[in-house]
This record gives structure tokens, C-alpha cells and sequence, in this order.
């Protein structure tokens, strides 16, 4: 998996990506991040990127130029005959979710495009974005932590990233379901014992216990999600 970032903030995203797992998973080669600076691309002498905008309104907005430019140089580079997946991160785009994550992980190469200021021209924005994601109904000040928390969702489900390939499908929304209690030693902690299910070895009693402390925990803590669970359990 090859992420591609295209930012006026690339320090944000090479601090990020070398430590844990996304660092060990560039060290063995099996995802890269390249981020590239806007800013590099823009014909302005004093390498500026944004604009007044039409119409007036508070803020400035980032030209369509040096985007355009930037995103030409990427797929240039990339060299692929497939049209590669584009990805503006904003809050008006389609909310990011597991089944996405999955989705995206079948790509070789992506393309996220970060904003700042009050947003891209919409007609560069027209010729080169082909996914317009968010992740969640809020405000950041820029793309970089969206794209950044995209990567490391994404790139726990590349083969080989994690080093217990079991835990990528058990966790927390691998059926559209919250993921159930779990424990460690000791076995009794501030008079909290663990469940005594858990200590039996009966693998099949476990397998049944998560279940109903998963189903239970979703109903209380996401009931959308647990409603969607049951109309979609009701069809099959």
C-alpha cells in the first residue's frame, strides 16, 4: 500500500507515521507515505497557495494551480494505467467507517488531498478528487489528522502490518458490532475478578460469552449501530 499525502504541512505527516505500527510497517516495506508539499507546486514567487475568495466571506481559500499541478506530478510518478483513488478530506464528504477502511485497503496506491483555510477551489476539486470522505460531523483546521487516522485504519488491515493477523477481524465493528470486554493478569484487581468463563479453557462457552457482551455492549453504548445489526441479521 503506497499512501500518497498531498499537504502544505508534511512534517505533520512524517512525525506521525514512523512511530508504532505504521513506522514498523514502512520499515518492512509494506506500506510507504510519501507527503507532498503544495507549496512546492504553485507559480507564485513568494510561494503562496491561497486566495481571497468570489463573492466575499471570511477567509481565504487555496488555489486551484498548485493543486492541480501537485496532483499531475503524483500520478506522473505513480505511473499506473488504473485511475487512482483520490481522496479530499472534508467534512461534507461521506463518513468514514470500517467497511470503507476495508475498501480502501484493496488499493494500491491513494491519494489524499489535505485542505486548509477555508477549503479548495471546487473546480480543481472537480477534475482530480474522486472521494470526498470525512471523518465525523466536526471542524479540524486542516486535513492532515483526518488522512492520518484514515492510514493507520487502513493499514491495520494490509496483510503482514499486524503481527496477529486474528485481531484485525475480531476488533471492535468487524460485523458492524462493538467489540467485547477483555482482561489480563491479575486475576483479582481493586476486589474485581475476572469473568470466571474466560478462566474455564472452554473455548465454546468464551466464543458464546464475547458474543453476548458484544450484542449487549453495542446496544447500550452504539444502539444505531446494533439497530442496523438486527435489520440486517433479519434479511439474511
Amino acid at each position: 500500500m503506497n499512501y500518497h499525502v498531498m499537504t502544505l504541512f508534511p512534517e505533520m505527516i512524517e512525525s506521525a507515521v514512523n512511530c508504532s505500527i505504521l513506522g514498523k510497517a514502512i520499515e518492512k516495506h509494506l506500506i510507504s507515505v510519501d507527503a507532498v508539499n503544495i507549496r512546492d507546486y504553485t507559480l507564485d514567487k513568494h510561494k503562496k497557495v491561497d486566495d481571497y475568495t468570489y463573492g466575499g466571506g471570511a477567509g481565504m481559500l487555496m488555489a486551484p494551480q498548485p493543486v492541480y499541478d501537485c496532483h499531475k506530478a503524483l500520478i506522473d510518478k505513480i505511473s499506473s494505467d488504473k485511475k487512482i483513488r483520490t481522496i479530499y478530506v472534508t467534512p461534507q464528504g461521506k463518513v468514514f467507517d470500517q467497511a470503507l477502511a476495508q475498501e480502501l485497503s484493496n488499493e494500491e496506491d491513494i491519494i489524499f488531498l489535505c485542505g486548509h483555510y477555508e477549503g479548495i477551489d471546487e473546480r480543481v476539486l472537480e477534475e482530480v478528487v474522486t472521494d470526498h470522505i470525512s471523518i465525523g460531523d466536526y471542524v479540524l483546521t486542516g486535513g492532515e489528522l483526518p488522512a492520518l487516522v484514515m492510514m493507520d485504519c487502513i493499514s491495520r488491515l494490509v496483510p503482514g502490518v499486524l503481527s496477529n493477523e486474528e485481531s484485525a477481524q475480531t476488533e471492535s465493528f468487524d460485523e458492524g458490532l462493538l467489540e467485547y470486554p477483555q482482561y489480563t493478569r491479575p486475576e483479582v484487581w481493586m476486589d474485581k475478578q475476572v469473568p470466571q468463563v474466560l478462566l474455564s479453557g472452554h473455548h465454546a462457552n468464551i466464543d458464546k460469552w464475547r458474543r453476548e457482551r458484544s450484542l449487549e455492549r453495542t446496544k447500550k453504548r452504539r444502539p444505531d449501530l446494533y439497530e442496523k445489526y438486527v435489520m440486517n441479521n433479519k434479511k439474511e
